[in-house]
């Protein structure tokens, strides 16, 4: 199939033309068709959370593995009450303090509106409000609770830029929306309030301290890969270039690369370390400076996709200190590594 590119940014959502184009992703979506949708975490791949065909589809463009559940969007609390459980006000709480944002809640499902492919046949959901402008207002226009997961084949880097989504799934995807690059990069925090403590499930640009601030001592965090995950990103690996990716201690990057002979390298670490590089090395840049982790979150993705292009042979990837803030971000870089083989000593706040 063809795949349709709709151009809508942030600052052109009430014109004329703009409506035609949600008028007409409307249609696609309620007849069960999935788009690439912007979102200010990573691009998604969203259709109708309600419609088996949709959700299947959805899996299918992916090739997602079917225990894998989806996160639903949505554009207000009343939408989401008609799907899911609010537990108690701390949750409410919660959702009025960093809604929309890139946080998603876990909540006890309602029984018969949306489809069990969504929710990998649990007794739960993961909901979230978007915050990127395009996103919400498609939401808002449709009226349709939308799945939507990263819009790339699963276990590779996630899209955070159309380009990306047209790399990944031109042709198996109805259409994709042309819009704003994403804000943070990487995925929303994924809160687990089904069980008390709350649970993070997956980090993001939410963190526990963040969430304490609004109730405090009341958030635990799952302590690994599950059997059944109950969110996405913890079973599976993810975000994974092709070629073997191995963390690297800042203070052995120089002599490390020296004794690489034999294979291309690629680097990808804050800019700092450029001088230290072979001029035969591809190097490229997260951030400016070591401790600039929502920078460096921001551009993982791509710096993985464009290393996933190269000829390179081998990544090193430079480690981040051990931190609340570094969380998410190393987070991802583990789950890419997969078998993590860090060179160099530990160095952990």
């Amino acid at each position: 199939m063809d795949t349709k590119i709709w151009q809508i940014s942030s600052d052109e959502l009430n014109s004329p033309g703009t409506l035609d184009k949600l008028e007409e992703i409307k249609t696609v979506l309620t007849y069960g068709e999935v788009i690439g949708l912007p979102t200010e975490t990573v691009y998604g791949l969203a259709g109708d959370a309600t419609n088996p065909e949709a959700i299947q589809k959805i899996f299918n463009a992916k090739e997602r593995p079917q225990d894998n559940p989806l996160i639903v969007h949505i554009h207000s609390i009343e939408q989401l009450e008609k799907f899911a459980e609010i537990p108690d006000e701390r949750i409410l709480k919660l959702m009025e303090t960093f809604w929309p944002g890139p946080i998603s809640f876990i909540l006890p499902l309602k029984d018969n509106y949306i489809a069990a492919k969504t929710v990998a046949d649990l007794r739960s959901v993961a909901v979230r409000m978007p915050s990127h402008p395009v996103a919400l207002r498609i939401l808002e226009y449709t009226d349709i609770p939308l799945a939507a997961p990263s819009a790339n084949i699963s276990g590779k880097p996630s899209p955070t830029d159309y380009s990306h989504v047209i790399e990944d799934l031109k042709g198996k995807v109805y259409g994709v929306i042309a819009s704003d690059s994403a804000d943070y990069g990487i995925e929303s925090t994924v809160l687990d309030c089904t069980t008390f403590p709350y649970r993070i499930a997956r980090p993001g640009e939410v963190t526990k301290e963040d969430l304490e601030s609004v109730i405090d001592g009341q958030v635990a965090v799952h302590s690994g890969d599950m059997e059944k995950p109950v969110s996405p990103g913890m079973k599976y690996k993810h975000y994974a270039p092709r070629q073997p990716l191995i963390l690297i201690e800042g203070s052995v990057l120089s002599q490390t690369l020296t004794s690489e002979k034999e294979q291309n390298i690629g680097v990808i670490a804050p800019e700092r370390f450029r001088r230290d590089i072979p001029e035969d090395v591809e190097f490229v840049s997260l951030c400016q400076k070591e401790d600039d982790y929502r920078e460096a979150a921001k551009n993982l993705y791509g710096a993985l996709r464009k290393m996933d292009k190269s000829d390179v042979d081998i990544i090193y990837i430079y480690r981040f200190r051990v931190n609340p803030r570094s969380e998410a971000l190393l987070n991802r870089i583990y789950k890419a590594a997969g078998d993590v083989l860090i060179k160099g000593a530990h160095e952990i706040d």
